[in-house]
């Protein structure tokens, strides 16, 4: 009689980017130019320290998914005016920020929450990292309307005149990860 043992779910880790043990030509998603980013350039990126690039593996070497992180600086006049109250922004030409630059999900790992995971993990470690380096908000490009309204359902805000470029404040991240904000906390 055949078993009837439920497949396990793989357990996935996040990993920094590593070339020579991440199988980066295997990775495939919907989205072409995200393929191309991972096989042929993120390596680069993170040699030439202009984006951290995170994976997400159930073996430490399959990519299930990725995503990059940059600092940025947001022309502070792009912020909705009820936004600027609200965090109590500085009168300030440029405001420092994160850019999730690129997150993506391999087909093969389609329907398993992939995308969240990868999205919560690159707001937590934006958060912990803005002790160390100041950084108001998390800001993404999304590639389309699915990706906007994706980012959205996150909390992520539209900026003004700019449709596909969306915004979460660090405000609203800390109350996620309401641990870490208290060690952001000043004393």
């Amino acid at each position: 009689m055949p078993s009837l043992h439920k497949p396990q779910k793989p357990t996935f880790t996040f990993e920094p980017l590593d070339k020579t043990k991440h199988d980066r030509a295997a990775f495939f998603c919907e989205h072409e130019p995200l393929n191309r980013y991972l096989r042929e350039q993120a390596s680069q990126d993170v040699k030439k320290r202009v984006a951290a690039v995170y994976v997400l593996t159930p073996d430490g070497k399959t990519v299930a998914g990725y995503y990059t992180l940059s600092q940025y600086a947001i022309d502070a006049g792009s912020l909705p005016p009820e936004a600027t109250r609200k965090l109590h922004v500085p009168k300030y030409e440029k405001l420092p920020a994160t850019l999730l630059g690129r997150l993506a999900r391999s087909r093969e790992f389609r329907g398993m929450g992939i995308g969240e995971m990868l999205l919560v993990d690159a707001l937590r470690r934006s958060l912990i990292h803005s002790r160390h380096i100041a950084s108001l908000a998390v800001l993404v490009d999304a590639k389309d309307e699915k990706a906007v309204a994706f980012y959205r359902s996150y909390g992520f805000v539209v900026l003004p005149g700019h449709p596909n470029r969306l915004f979460v404040p660090m405000q609203s991240i800390q109350q996620i990860f309401p641990e870490i904000a208290a060690e952001v906390s000043e004393p």
